[in-house]
């Protein structure tokens, strides 16, 4: 075996046993890659949520308009629970401030549409 390259001939330096960086260097690490993951994930989470909720409250507001002309205003909800299962749901809202349930939007809702007109394009 050679001189120059001590690990191939078997011999083990005496500090085998300690780590190559200290506990506070590996927290450190650990905590700056925790805080890097989270400044990627969390404005996308939030990005979509808002998304998410703009869509639904356009949609519900169509919806409303569509089904309810007289109801004064429209309410866009994610519920776990809801009458069209888990997802977002759509209720309108009367005067008296008592809510009727419109149509289910989904988990992911949809952009609204206009109502089909019949008229050829």
């Amino acid at each position: 075996m050679s001189d120059e390259h001590p690990e191939l001939s078997g011999y083990e330096p005496q500090d085998a046993d300690r780590p190559l960086r200290s506990r506070r260097a590996l927290t450190l690490m650990r905590i700056v890659v925790v805080l890097g993951l989270v400044a990627l994930v969390v404005p996308g989470i939030l990005t979509t949520l808002q998304v998410a909720t703009t869509t639904a409250a356009n949609t519900c507001r169509l919806a409303t308009q569509h089904f309810y002309p007289y109801a004064v205003g429209s309410d866009a909800r994610f519920e776990l629970t809801g009458p069209g299962g888990l997802g977002w749901q759509c209720y309108a809202v009367d005067r008296n401030e008592r809510e009727t349930y419109v149509v289910p939007l989904g988990i992911i809702p949809s952009a609204p549409r206009a109502p089909e007109s019949g008229i050829p394009a």
